[in-house]
């Protein structure tokens, strides 16, 4: 079931590097199809990929933002990854602080 447009959700991407994490949250912030990413490094990876078990050092992207973006969220971040199937996937936020989920619409909305 595809969430309401406005409802916020958190994104969970896995990148490269630092670098190429951080290079990614930047776009998507300045963009406004985030309101914020969080770069968490030194993730260790194991994966099965091309029929092979394999097993990288990896750092994760936390970013936040409205359904409604995520179409365009995932075309932005597909072309700017390094990856041929980058990780990008939505988790629904059931509830928070009305004050910061308001900034998350406020923050990704088109400016006027």
């Amino acid at each position: 079931m595809r969430e309401h447009p406005d409802a916020p959700i958190f994104i969970y991407i896995t990148a490269s590097s630092r670098d190429e994490a951080l290079k990614i949250g930047r776009v998507l912030v300045v963009e406004r199809l985030v309101a914020s990413a969080n770069v968490l490094p030194g993730a260790r990876s194991i994966y099965r990929w091309q029929g092979k078990v394999k097993e990288a050092e990896e750092c994760v992207l936390v970013a936040k933002t409205r359904a409604g973006l995520m179409d365009r969220l995932v075309g932005r971040v597909r072309a700017l990854h390094s990856y041929t199937c980058p990780a990008i996937v939505a988790l629904p936020i059931l509830a928070g602080n009305p004050d910061y989920l308001a900034w998350i619409a406020a923050e990704t909305k088109e400016p006027t």
